[in-house]
Order: structure tokens, then C-alpha cells, then sequence
């Protein structure tokens, strides 16, 4: 069967997902829609490096919301604008239209997610008969699919560790980047990243999510954070840092048991290789996850992402976690699915 997909969002990632999407021999792109006028009126291959499709990029959603699909994959910039994501991805499933996502993080854990985002959504789901997904890398499959899988190899399980090791210097999203993490910032900027809540809004699903799976309940969520500077100028993605100003970021989110740390998410994110030396690398690369399981046995698992483009890997897998999923997300039951609900979805993208 063919399902036929539009496909919102052609940045940083949600170009990598519209590649996925023409590829994928179960998938026919029937739509495509962009907020930068400049993409508007082109080609989806071309936007995407792969041949012409036949699908223009528009910027109408209405006329988008006309068409006769099955999904909507949705990559639209939910950090910016998380309620604006969910009303527009609510049209689409008060529509008849299942959606996939990335895009608000605080979706990932349904359970979880605030009621003035998820309540839409499931009414949405009602009204339309439809299904929605939300998942990414992390939060994602790199904290909540991977260690989930591992910890099905334990006999003692003592504390879950997810660490995220990447560097951001490719990223070209200023809004991300300055404002939300506060690279090129003093060290005393108060990035909404740790003001806000995001932390535990963002990462305390996952957390939640394996605690639940371990049956095991949390006292509390704790946040910590860290800021590193270099003593030398860095020329990135979104330009200059300057040197003395915010280089590399470490943040950890606790889910506590028994009064200690058992089931945390740490990021270590850097916009150099040269900075904060002293933090922990991956051994296969400059980008990459690893789970960490103490008990019995003592487990490490590191999960690099490699692509010709350098960071490009993650945001491959990051899209093509949903992408994969569309199949199974438009022939199950109308709802709200977590990770648990997906089966074991492969790639049928293959060069054999």
C-alpha cells in the first residue's frame, strides 16, 4: 500500500525528512509546504538535492489542507512556537489527516505534556479519527526506544544514564543557537533553555517515560547546568562567538529515587571540538548518544551518527524516526501514541 504524505518544513531537518519521504517506496509526496519565500514555487527534489519530484513548494496551507492525504509530517519550528505547531498540525488531524512530528518536544511523553498542548491534540484526534506521533533524537529514540530496548539485557538495573555528545558548530538555526542555548552570550546571559522550565518540560517525558516502564516511581525532577567559554575567537554555522562568551554547554535533567539520581538525561553540547576538553567525547566521532546502564551487567552503548555532511547524521536519524513510522501510524487505532506503542519500524529506503 501507498501512503500519500505532505510534508511541512524544508530546514535544517526538515530538509534531511523530505528526502526520506521521496525515497521511501511506501511513501508518494503529494504536497509540501515551506514558510521561506524563497523555496516557494521549487521543485521538492531540488530542494532537497535529489531529483525533480513534480511537487512544488507553496506556502498556502489551505491549499495543502485540501489535498488527499493520508499524513502530514510535520517539521514546522516548534521550539519557536509550540502552540502554533499543535493548532497547525490540529487542522490537519480535525481533517482526517494522521500526523508525525518532531517538532514540540513536550509531545514526546504524551502522559506527561501540558494539558493546553496535548488536550487539543486528542480532541483533534477525535474529531478526525486520526493518529499522532511525536519523536525525534532526543528527547527521542536516543532516550527513550534505545535504553528501553537495553534495559531488556539487564538482571540488576542500578541507574540509567543518556548522554547526548554533540557538536552544534554545523547547525544553522540562530534562533536555536543564540537565543534558546545563548552561544556567543556572557556567561551570566539567562537563556530560556534554564529559565523557563524547558528542561523538565522537554526531557522530563523520557525520564518519565522509563521510570514508568521500570515501575519505578520519581520523588522528583532536578536540573542542573553548566557554561564553558574559550579564550579565542570561533567562526560557526550562525557566525562569529567570541572568545570569553558561552562555548560549550552541559545540562543534566534527574529523575530521582530513593533520593538519588536514577534515570538522568545529560547533553554535553560544544560549538568547537576544542571546547571543554575536559567533558566526555564519543570514541567514534564528533556527534553521538550513549546509555549507560549500572547494575548487573555494567552496560555502555554508544550510538554514533555519521553522513558525508558531518552533523547531517543526526537530523537524519531524527526525521526518519517518524518518517519510518507513517505506515504504522495511519493504519492503527485514532490516538496519541508514545514510543511504546511504535513496533520495531525499519528503513525501506535500500541500496542493496
Amino acid at each position: 500500500m501507498t501512503y500519500r504524505v505532505v510534508h511541512w518544513g524544508t530546514g535544517n531537518a526538515g530538509g534531511l525528512a523530505l528526502r526520506g519521504i521521496i525515497a521511501h517506496p511506501d511513501l508518494e509526496l503529494v504536497g509540501l509546504l515551506t514558510h521561506s519565500p524563497d523555496k516557494v514555487g521549487r521543485d521538492a527534489g531540488a530542494l532537497c538535492g535529489v531529483d525533480p519530484t513534480g511537487i512544488t513548494a507553496t506556502d498556502d496551507v489551505d491549499a495543502v489542507l485540501a489535498l488527499d492525504a493520508d499524513c502530514l509530517c510535520y517539521m514546522g519550528d516548534g521550539l519557536k512556537y509550540p502552540q502554533e505547531s499543535v493548532d497547525a498540525m490540529c487542522r490537519f488531524l480535525g481533517a482526517g489527516r494522521n500526523v508525525v512530528t518532531t517538532s514540540v518536544l513536550a509531545l514526546v511523553n504524551p502522559a506527561t505534556a501540558p494539558p493546553a498542548l496535548l488536550a487539543p491534540i486528542e480532541a483533534a484526534c477525535h474529531d478526525g479519527s486520526t493518529t499522532f506521533f511525536c519523536n525525534g533524537a532526543d528527547p527521542g529514540f536516543a532516550s527513550d526506544l534505545v535504553p528501553i530496548t537495553l534495559l531488556s539485557l539487564m538482571d540488576d538495573v542500578s541507574a540509567v544514564r543518556i548522554q547526548e555528545i554533540i557538536n552544534y558548530g554545523f547547525y544553522d538555526q540562530p534562533e536555536t543557537m543564540r537565543v534558546l542555548f545563548g552561544f556567543g552570550e556572557s556567561l551570566d546571559y539567562e537563556a530560556p533553555l534554564f529559565t523557563s522550565g524547558a528542561l523538565t518540560e522537554y526531557w522530563g517525558g523520557v525520564i518519565t517515560l522509563i521510570a514508568r516502564k521500570l515501575g519505578v516511581e520519581l520523588e522528583e525532577i532536578r536540573e542542573t547546568h553548566e557554561l564553558v567559554a574559550m579564550d579565542l575567537d570561533v567562526e560557526i554555522a550562525v557566525g562569529l562567538i567570541p572568545a570569553g562568551t558561552t562555548a560549550a554547554i552541559r545540562f543534566d535533567v534527574q529523575g530521582i529515587v530513593n533520593g538519588r539520581p536514577a534515570v538522568v538525561v545529560e547533553h554535553y553540547t560544544r560549538i568547537d571540538r576544542d571546547a571543554a576538553p575536559q567533558w566526555p567525547r564519543c570514541a567514534g566521532g564528533e556527534n553521538g548518544y550513549r546509555v549507560l546502564l549500572e547494575g548487573r551487567p555494567q552496560l555502555a552503548c554508544e550510538l554514533t551518527m555519521a553522513d558525508e555532511h558531518g552533523g547531517d547524521g543526526g537530523l537524519i536519524a531524527n526525521g526518519m524516526r517518524v518518517v519510518n513510522a507513517i505506515p504504522f501510524v495511519c493504519d492503527t487505532d485514532p490516538g496519541v501514541l508514545d514510543t511504546l506503542a511504535i513496533p520495531a519500524v525499519v528503513s525501506r529506503n535500500l541500496r542493496f
